[in-house]
């Protein structure tokens, strides 16, 4: 890397309860992060409509936005056997005009200013979100409740056939990306035939030609009814405001019809089922399932927390033995992934050249019966919990978008009718035991895995409103955006900061940015700023890599370094209460990184194999030729990010 000549650094800090309080010692910081917990609440109220729509608002005035996120309580388990992919399907058409706007959906919003507008559709919902300026409101009430009241007079045949095609398309898009066949593989052989979870989300080819108009109306019918949504408003506006708003709009929508509720049905598995697939990709790869706890039990949360422990992040069992020293696989992971009826655990792993995947399953099953056997340490299980703290406290920042509050407060209202669950979940986190999650383990990964192999309603009424639904209502004039006093001051090395404040969550955000990045690779080594840049984390002079990455999870920080075309940075975002540790931390990945020879060797293997496996995606592949398809050859521009 060329040497740097411009330094410049940008800190943007969030404290909160006074800041991030310098003078207290490091011996009490250690100690506050060891037994204190941050307390975030999301409060809330809430409110029925006559026809049942729910509504939970939360006020947050930070900004002069609000988050507008709709949940219907229906996903791909209320489709019947003969025609899956309706949920998904549907969603799309909702995108597609109604009777009194009928037109593309997202140009009243785009025009408004509006950010994060998307719809998604899992096992056990669908929801519809977009974030827009505060007079923007009545403008997405009146979109919401349109396609929610007033959709099915605009949904023809034409239009049917249009989105069947993007969704078939996707698809296709899906299953030709390497392991992409796998997903709906699992779901049919971890799953009795007949069970809500044993079809993919997205459908069969065959399902979805099928699908008629009067089945796409029947669908609408059947479950987009007031009474089996949840509206959630978050942002700057109260629950005064939001009722009358609310009424005006949605009040008029029929309630829709009773539905049945499915009951849990975990489908545990007694005996060990195992296949293998072939299919084009990078390096083989093992996936181990095990049918788990549904979401809003106890024994989910634990296993969340054992999948950090197993297979997440440098310290984590699985990536120490075949990541890191045994240097057998180039990646591994694991995750719960908790849904109404059941659950899931996961651990995936991909080999390295060479490597056969049965020594890798031999790894993880010695891990595994180890974890099993003497339960996690004191030390991994307060990693974890803060680790899974500070990513809810992070969440917890947005209002809306994926994860944001909004999102929260949603999957509680529409999973466990409580939008405040989230309390419950993280109370389950933070009390959990070494014997809790040992026992969890034993329950549910003992046996009964698959193993795949992946080679090369009450009596709701209408009621009347004055809504006009023959224009959309005016966007007003937009606030002026209030954002916090920037302070800047120079230290006495030249070095420029600049400090914004804002005190409602408990975290501190620092970027420290340098005027060079990969464009400075132009006639040396291709990749070779960004190679350094991942380097910094890997040790100093005083902590093997391992070691900085222990202490940074154990004080829930996250420490990024990174490089882009024409700039390098490391950034760093942590709780407030172990902000003067995790400084020291990264003054020190600064100050003293190590660049030792077999760091340096280990990586370089990791990361030519992560460029063979970008050569073998199709995205990936056509993102790497395109610079230089832009810019001439030897111009700076003209490289891939990762080198050669």
């Amino acid at each position: 890397m060329k040497m740097m000549k411009t330094i410049t650094a940008v800190a943007v800090a969030t404290a909160l309860l006074g800041g991030c309080q310098s003078t207290q010692s490091a011996n009490n910081q250690q100690a506050v992060s060891q037994s204190q917990f941050p307390e975030v609440k999301v409060n809330y109220e809430t409110f029925t409509l006559d026809n049942g729509l729910t509504v939970v608002v939360h006020e947050d005035r930070k900004a002069p936005i609000v988050a507008v996120n709709v949940w219907y309580a229906v996903g791909s388990k209320d489709e019947k056997v003969g025609q899956t992919g309706f949920a998904h399907l549907f969603e799309h058409l909702m995108f597609n005009g109604t009777e009194n706007y009928d037109d593309e959906y997202f140009g009243p919003f785009e025009r408004a200013g509006a950010t994060e507008m998307n719809g998604t559709t899992n096992n056990d919902r669908t929801n519809y979100f977009e974030n827009v300026p505060t007079p923007a409101l009545d403008m997405a009430l009146w979109m919401e409740s349109d396609r929610m009241g007033h959709l099915l007079g605009a949904v023809t045949q034409e239009k049917l056939d249009e989105q069947r095609g993007v969704v078939q398309n996707e698809k296709r898009q899906g299953e030709a990306q390497p392991y992409g066949k796998a997903w709906s593989y699992i779901a049919e052989q971890t799953f009795p035939e007949g069970h809500p979870y044993s079809w993919s989300v997205i459908g069969s080819m065959e399902d979805l030609n099928a699908a008629s108009l009067d089945d796409v109306h029947q669908w609408f019918e059947d479950y987009y009814g007031a009474a089996n949504a949840v509206l959630v408003l978050a942002g700057d506006i109260d629950v005064e405001t939001a009722k009358e708003k609310v009424t005006k709009y949605f009040a008029d929508i029929g309630p829709g019809k009773p539905l049945k509720k499915h009951e849990a049905w975990v489908a545990k598995r007694d005996e060990q089922k195992r296949a293998t697939m072939e299919d084009r990709v990078p390096a083989p790869r093992v996936y181990k399932v095990w049918n788990t706890a549904q979401m809003g039990t106890a024994d989910s949360e634990y296993l969340n927390l054992l999948a950090d422990i197993l297979a997440n992040g440098k310290n984590s069992r699985l990536y120490e033995r075949l990541v890191y020293n045994e240097q057998i696989a180039s990646s591994v992971g694991a995750f719960q992934y908790g849904r109404k009826l059941a659950g899931q655990f996961m651990i995936t792993a991909d080999a390295k050249p060479g490597v056969e995947l049965e020594q890798i399953e031999k790894i993880i099953d010695e891990e595994l019966a180890r974890l099993i056997q003497e339960g996690p340490t004191a030390a991994e299980l307060q990693r974890t919990k803060f680790s899974t703290t500070a990513d809810f406290v992070r969440r917890a920042e947005k209002v809306g978008g994926f994860g944001g509050k909004s999102d929260i407060l949603a999957s509680g209202a529409v999973y466990h009718n409580d939008p405040g669950f989230y309390e419950k979940e993280m109370e389950w986190t933070k009390q959990a035991s070494t014997n809790d999650l040992q026992n969890a383990a034993e329950q549910w990964l003992s046996h009964g895995d698959f193993v795949l192999n992946v080679v090369p309603q009450p009596n709701y009424t209408a009621q009347e409103t004055n809504a006009d639904r023959s224009q959309l209502p005016n966007v007003g004039d937009l606030p002026q955006l209030e954002l916090p006093e920037v302070e800047q001051f120079t230290l006495s090395n030249g070095l420029e900061v600049y400090l914004a404040q804002r005190s409602d969550t408990p975290t501190i955000e620092m970027s420290l940015v340098f005027d060079s990045g990969y464009a400075s690779d132009v006639g040396g080594k291709l990749g070779t700023a960004s190679y350094t840049m991942s380097m910094l984390k890997e040790g100093t002079e005083n902590l093997s890599a391992l070691e900085l990455n222990k202490r940074l999870e154990s004080l829930g920080t996250n420490l990024n370094a990174s490089a882009s075309l024409d700039s390098s940075r490391i950034s760093m975002d942590t709780l407030s209460v172990n902000f003067a540790e995790s400084l020291a931390l990264m003054n020190d990945v600064l100050q003293n990184p190590a660049f030792s020879e077999e760091e340096i060797e280990r990586k370089r293997s990791n990361w030519i194999e992560g460029i063979r496996k970008e050569e073998a995606r199709p995205q990936t592949q056509a993102l790497r030729v395109l610079p230089g398809l832009m810019f001439c050859e030897g111009h700076a521009y003209s490289q891939p990010l990762t080198g050669s």
